[in-house]
């Protein structure tokens, strides 16, 4: 499907899984595979966008193809919902299932916010229950508990859709009778005269009884629903996980299981009377950050209490497969059940949905999204007068700084008097679609943050030390800082046999080797120190694609190496220093092992 306008390939493979949502049986758990970062909030704002979108197409064509309309449980219709929820019951009909128009109800549960509460999965259901609450409102759902009856198949299609309760308008109306009629006698009791004393106190027991009966049903009944519209589900629930003794009871994920229910029933129930179907989007987030035994804990719930058949839940896992399989398979609980952590994920997901990687036009819209939010950065020092900075305690240091631009632009060239248009060209590489730079920046929005405000400061630090010239471009500063941030290690690698070079002087003309050259004569002597640096080495991107940015893209030599330096600041000089005293120690030995090796030899030799 080729791109216009705007749309990137996110949108793309966005709007296709919302499409599918939005006629999947339900329930549905959605696997969304995704390495874990910002992108995957994006992603979930783009899905939640276009399920919406959906939603209202799928409405205004149900709406002109059929003559009624949906109705909102709002004003008139909230009575009008009351009133059938006390005195009808509601029959699934073949229109009902037919029906095609359909709401969404987005639940979001990050699971890092109840990361430290003992049983992470009763917060994915409280949540569940609160957004319900605050959905339908309490009073609805409070009749409901008290009064509601779970929607039945029809037998008949020509059934309609709301039947009256006989059973219970009869038994109300014999409670509103023996009511009537205990009020009367006790009216009437209260009338007589003295004469008739003995027949006044007969009907003053017959309507004292009548009223108390008929009084407490309908009294405990009002006392129920607003016992229930007071108490919420989420406090009933989180009572019932409170109490240690409870919790130990046999049944105790059966009660749980009933709020859960109640809440499906009455989500059937809204969909018969609204004339649409609901389907409630569990948006399951951060997972990743949890202990094992609490990921165990959560799949085990999403398979247990949200899979009923009826159950109108898409449940949108998103997780790092990585990061959850490692979880599963090192988690207590799970020990001797399964082995392998990608088989139980399987038994969870019904719709595996694994994000491609990052497209050329979406990477490219993110990076000058990220370089629109650095305007302040690329102005500093220039645009902030000195009363701006009174307060932080760094005046002078400003004022300086200021007088070594003017000093630069009255002696220097183009290059130091303008450094913001020089920054701007340096950023504008870098979503540029005609340079190749961006191929070499990974999809994680955070490394994308960590380049672009890396730039300007690496930029006014060499204009600052006289390192801007007129050969070096602003994309090959650019590239530095992607080099840098890219592969730490094997840059660290190459700095530092550079510089072991230079202090031995054993080559000359070494200013003008390639650094792809220096690696290559060294990497032999780094694979074999490889245990010693194997954590550095997994901070590196794709080795091969290093060997073509060093080779063929931005061949830098060991003199540009040497400029770039001392304004190399998302360098993390550690692993050089790490890597000096382990080559140092290695080079020990092995000038301690190769006389006793030759001895050795010789001594053999001779015999």
């Amino acid at each position: 499907m080729p791109l216009s306008g705007k749309q990137t390939e996110d949108d793309i493979y966005c709007a296709c899984l919302s499409k599918a949502l939005c006629h999947i049986p339900t329930p549905v758990t959605v696997g969304f595979y995704a390495p874990f970062g910002s992108r995957v909030y994006m992603l979930l704002e783009k899905i939640t966008k276009c399920m919406r979108e959906e939603s209202s197409r799928l409405e205004d064509t149900e709406r002109t193809s059929f003559s009624e309309k949906t109705r909102k449980p709002e004003g008139l219709g909230f009575l009008q919902f009351l009133w059938y929820l006390l005195f009808y019951k509601p029959l699934i009909t073949e229109k009902h299932l037919s029906r095609r128009n359909i709401q969404f109800i987005f639940v979001p549960f990050s699971a890092w916010q109840y990361a430290g509460s003992d049983r992470l999965w009763a917060g994915l259901v409280t949540t569940l229950c609160d957004r319900m609450r605050s959905h339908f409102g309490a009073l609805p759902l409070g009749l409901y508990h008290v009064l509601g009856i779970a929607p039945k198949q029809a037998s008949d299609f020509r059934e309609k859709e709301w039947t009256l309760k006989r059973s219970f308008c009869i038994k109300l109306g014999l409670t509103i009778l023996s009511l009537l009629i205990g009020l009367v006698f006790l009216l009437v009791s209260l009338t007589k005269k003295e004469e008739t004393k003995e027949s006044g106190s007969t009907l003053t027991v017959l309507g004292s009884t009548a009223t108390l009966i008929s009084g407490s049903g309908i009294a405990m009944t009002i006392f129920k629903v607003g016992k229930n519209v007071v108490i919420s589900q989420k406090k009933k629930i989180e009572k019932m996980v409170n109490s240690q003794k409870f919790s130990t009871q046999m049944g105790f994920m059966s009660e749980v299981k009933k709020e859960v229910e109640l809440i499906t029933n009455l989500v059937l129930c809204m969909e018969i009377f609204q004339r649409q179907k609901i389907r409630v989007v569990l948006q399951i987030t951060s997972l990743e950050l949890c202990a094992p035994d609490k990921v165990v804990g959560v799949l085990d719930a999403m398979n247990t209490l949200l899979s009923d058949s009826r159950a109108p839940f898409i449940s949108i896992l998103v997780v790092d497969p990585s990061i959850i399989v490692a979880c599963l398979e090192n988690a207590s609980s799970m020990k001797g059940m399964a082995d392998n952590g990608y088989v139980f994920l399987n038994r969870t997901v019904t719709l595996p949905f694994s994000v491609p990687g990052l497209g050329t036009k979406a990477k490219l819209q993110l990076l000058k999204k990220a370089v629109k939010g650095t305007g302040d950065l690329i102005d500093w020092p220039c645009r902030n007068s000195t009363a701006q900075v009174t307060k932080t305690g760094i005046t002078e240091t400003m004022r300086l700084l200021r007088a070594e631009e003017e000093e630069d632009e009255e002696n220097e060239n183009i290059t130091y008097s303008n450094p913001r248009r020089y920054i701007e060209e340096a950023l504008h590489c870098l979503y540029n679609e005609k340079e190749n730079l961006h191929e070499y920046i990974p999809d994680s929005i955070a490394q994308m943050r960590r380049i672009v405000n890396t730039i300007p400061v690496t930029i006014r630090l060499m204009m600052l030390n006289h390192i801007l010239s007129e050969t070096l471009n602003p994309k090959t500063v650019a590239a530095w800082v992607v080099l840098a941030n890219q592969w730490p290690c094997r840059i660290s690698w190459i700095l530092q046999c550079m510089e072991d070079e230079l202090q031995l002087g054993l080559k000359e003309d070494l200013g003008k080797c390639l650094l792809w050259d220096v690696f290559k004569d060294n990497s032999k002597e780094l694979y074999s120190m490889k245990a010693n640096f194997k954590n550095l080495l997994d901070l590196d991107g794709d080795p091969e694609i290093f060997k073509r940015f060093l080779l063929e893209d931005y061949p830098f030599t060991v003199q540009d190496a040497q400029s770039f330096l001392k304004c190399t600041v998302n360098l993390d000089q550690s692993i050089k220093n790490r890597m000096g005293l382990i080559r140092g120690i290695s080079n020990l030995q092995k000038a301690w092992e190769e006389p006793e090796k030759k001895a050795y030899i010789e001594e053999n030799v001779v015999r």
